[in-house]
């Protein structure tokens, strides 16, 4: 399970989409897991603020085997970045640049390290960060703001994330984000037990505008 940072930028820009899993129940949060994996989405996330979040990717660590892209996200401590990495993460997401996302870098995991104004930008790169999640990426204008920020900083890839239904992850690829992360929208209720075939047609939807 010796993925690289090269590796995530190549699997960002191919696939354009994060799923982003954070549900109430273990058992729906593994099915959702292994529902979005069957149904072609392959970068998925799934949040240590969710219910039992590092058992949930111990099982489908052990389902998915060594060959595929199953992070943690909301790592915050050192601690968090620790216990992801031993359940069997290979992404760390991180809502900010502390103490999680610097020991995420020490450990070599590939980081999408959470920022959102040019100065977090600077540090985040600095930091050796593999890429970056603007978030929240709405509240700040959404697309609008991409952009304003891509324009001194062109070249590097940004990952837009909150509140991204398919009409704004089509804006922000358009904008020049090289993925965007999709909660909500696209995993609905299917982590807290819901419909798993509303959950794939979703995924359907937001791949054919990722494509």
């Amino acid at each position: 399970m010796d993925f690289s940072t090269a590796d995530l930028s190549a699997a960002l820009r191919t696939e354009r989409l994060v799923a982003i899993i954070r549900g109430k129940d273990q058992e729906a949060s593994f099915r959702t897991v292994m529902a979005l994996a069957e149904a072609g989405v392959p970068l998925i996330e799934v949040s240590l603020s969710g219910a039992d979040a590092l058992r949930v990717i111990e099982r489908a660590r052990r389902e998915l085997g060594t060959q595929a892209w199953l992070g943690a996200g909301t790592v915050v401590t050192e601690a968090d970045a620790a216990r992801a990495a031993d359940a069997g993460a290979n992404l760390i997401v991180t809502p900010g640049l502390g103490p999680g996302f610097r020991a995420a870098v020490r450990q070599g995991l590939p980081t999408l390290a959470g920022v959102l104004t040019p100065t977090e930008v600077c540090e985040a790169v600095a930091t050796e960060a593999t890429a970056l999640k603007v978030f929240p990426a709405s509240a700040m204008g959404g697309p609008a703001y991409l952009k304003a920020l891509r324009a001194p900083f062109p070249d590097l890839p940004f990952v837009p994330v909150g509140g991204v239904g398919t009409v704004e992850a089509a804006a922000y690829l358009k904008a020049g984000a090289v993925a965007v992360g999709v909660g909500s929208p696209l995993v609905g209720d299917a982590a807290d037990g819901g419909d798993l075939d509303a959950l794939r047609r979703r995924a359907a939807e937001f791949k054919a505008v990722c494509a």
